[in-house]
């Protein structure tokens, strides 16, 4: 027994899409992605990727378009393949949510064993990671990074780039980077394009909520958690809408099982069925949706606090599901 993702070895093209002037989407088609915000003084990330020696191709990627260095990395969320990098960067100050700083503090480590047990080909490098990801800075709801503007210190002509905590969707404290100057916005893993969305820690409930604040922003380019930079209003409003189209079918089919009483195996099922013949193609398909369905099915049954995944909690779950084993209780409750 294995996860599909831990076969999965090939790797990717990386590319690196300018979206403005000192813009810049990291992305390695459908795996996680990183932004880029060059300001007058130095530079910002978005997403710190899962290693220290897998930061190192970012900011090689970096080092092509200024020599000037990282200075603040921001978290878009606690997961460990979005946050272990971050210690590879000479970055001054890290930053996320206060929900997500909450959730590393609660499940951090158990996550970081999780992930590297689920894909291991995203944690290449993993001996150089020294440990759990914490962030300098938290806010709660927003703040504002005053990034500075060649050849002008006026404020008029500075770089502006707002750190919002957008809502709840893929995890409690999931956080964009937008810059409305630009009409940019890093939008984490609250959009995807292509990709099967990840919803292992989701709040299916809140996640339309989410997407509506997101699309009220008014992007014109957006960089998705996983996916290649969209680089028109079409592509963006495209993203927004297929996202919101998958968890909200999924979350349907979860209710539907929920409401008829059936098991956890049946609801995945179910899902599966449903779901492959629209979405099967993106990336992760496969990998995503036992995670997905446990999640959707525990929010459909009125757990709203998503479960800590550990390796032992994911192995009994494929067990489960893939090939028709009970849960024991302690992990079905």
């Amino acid at each position: 027994m294995s996860f599909a993702s831990t076969n999965d070895m090939t790797e990717k093209h990386v590319s690196f899409d300018e979206l403005g002037a000192g813009l810049y989407a990291y992305t390695a088609q459908g795996d996680p992605n990183s932004g880029v915000i060059v300001g007058r003084d130095g530079v910002v990330v978005v997403d710190a990727q899962a290693t220290p020696a897998m930061a190192a191709d970012v900011q090689a990627r970096i080092a092509a378009v200024t020599a000037l260095p990282v200075r603040q990395v921001v978290l878009s969320h606690y997961h460990a393949v979005r946050v272990l990098g971050a210690s590879g960067y000479p970055a001054h100050s890290v930053i996320c949510s206060a929900g997500a700083r909450d959730l590393i503090a609660e499940g951090g480590a158990q996550d970081m064993d999780s992930e590297i047990g689920r894909f291991p080909r995203l944690f290449r490098g993993r001996e150089s990671i020294p440990g759990l990801t914490w962030p300098t800075q938290t806010f709660e709801r927003s703040m504002t990074l005053w990034l500075g503007a060649q050849g002008g210190v006026e404020r008029g002509l500075e770089r502006e780039a707002q750190v919002i905590h957008i809502g709840r969707s893929h995890t409690a404290g999931d956080t964009v980077v937008w810059l409305p100057k630009e009409r940019v916005l890093f939008a984490g893993d609250t959009v995807e394009f292509g990709a099967t969305p990840y919803c292992g820690d989701a709040h299916f409930t809140d996640w339309p909520a989410t997407l509506d604040a997101v699309r009220a922003l008014g992007a014109e380019k957006l960089v998705p958690g996983r996916g290649r930079a969209l680089l028109t209003k079409g592509d963006v409003a495209q993203a927004i809408a297929e996202t919101a189209a998958f968890t909200g079918d999924l979350f349907a089919l979860a209710r539907h099982a929920v409401e008829k009483g059936w098991s956890l195996g049946e609801c995945y099922q179910h899902a599966m069925d449903g779901m492959r013949p629209t979405y099967g193609h993106w990336v992760i398909f496969e990998h995503c949706m036992p995670f997905n369905v446990s999640r959707a099915f525990d929010e459909a049954s009125g757990i709203a606090h998503p479960r800590i995944w550990t390796a032992a909690r994911d192995l009994a779950m494929w067990q489960a599901l893939e090939q028709g084993q009970p849960m024991k209780s302690a992990e079905a409750h």
